[in-house]
């Protein structure tokens, strides 16, 4: 079986001898780093597949270091893992671009089944990437990008340019929270006030064309973005 490359960043080296052994035993191969100025090296020397980076660090902060790690990589799966446990922690952990964020102490169980979760996840939302002309499954609708189109059997809907760039945003990022100032320099190519209205109103009409399948929601992370869950 080949081996998953994973980015290990941690300061605390009883820990981190402890969770690298574990990954390393569980069909990962572990890079570790220690210092928060050695990681954007490490990163490129090293390609991995997937990282899990501490908060609290030497030199540099991790949620810093997660801001530059997306902005380079912006498909890379980023998994916190911090004693910061406060609602606002979690929440500037998912703005900064992390995909998920594990409080200390955990369990190695826990760690192994979220990592393989979010490989699983970007997996697909990479084959969703370069979106095709041809149907889009998400849940009971079929979406035709190309052609703006909606599809729940017999009953198709027509969607606005912007309406369809949104949905192909959120299909791109299903099962991930996608930032909504990302959202609006995409779609409206400006995040001002104006523009973010015009979201608020976009994201409503979406969940209602979308309401015939109770297994799909748009779920807003409040200060972060939205979260975009097809069943």
């Amino acid at each position: 079986m080949q081996k998953v490359k994973l980015l290990y960043v941690e300061d605390e080296p009883f820990l981190g001898k402890i969770v690298k052994e574990s990954l390393e035993s569980r069909s990962f191969e572990v890079h570790m780093v220690a210092d928060g100025d050695k990681v954007m090296a490490a990163l490129e020397k090293f390609q991995p597949e997937i990282c899990v980076l501490d908060v609290m660090l030497p030199n540099r902060d991790g949620f810093s270091l997660a801001e530059e790690i997306r902005r380079l990589h912006p498909s890379l799966p980023i998994v916190f893992v911090t004693a910061k446990s406060q609602t606002e922690d979690v929440l500037q952990g998912f703005a900064t671009g992390g995909n998920d964020y594990l409080r200390k102490p955990f369990s190695m169980e826990e760690l192994i089944v979220r990592l393989h979760n979010l490989l699983a996840l970007t997996q697909g939302r990479s084959q969703a990437s370069n979106l095709p002309g041809g149907a889009v499954e998400i849940g009971k609708y079929s979406f035709f990008p190309l052609k703006y189109e909606l599809r729940l059997g017999e009953k198709n809907r027509k969607l606005s340019a912007r309406e369809a760039d949104l949905l192909k945003i959120l299909i791109e990022h299903r099962n991930f929270t996608v930032a909504r100032k990302d959202i609006l320099l995409k779609v409206w190519g400006d995040d001002n006030f104006f523009n973010s209205r015009n979201l608020d109103v976009y994201i409503t009409k979406l969940r209602d064309y979308l309401s015939d399948d109770p297994a799909i929601e748009i779920i807003t992370i409040k200060g972060v973005g939205y979260h975009f869950v097809t069943g």
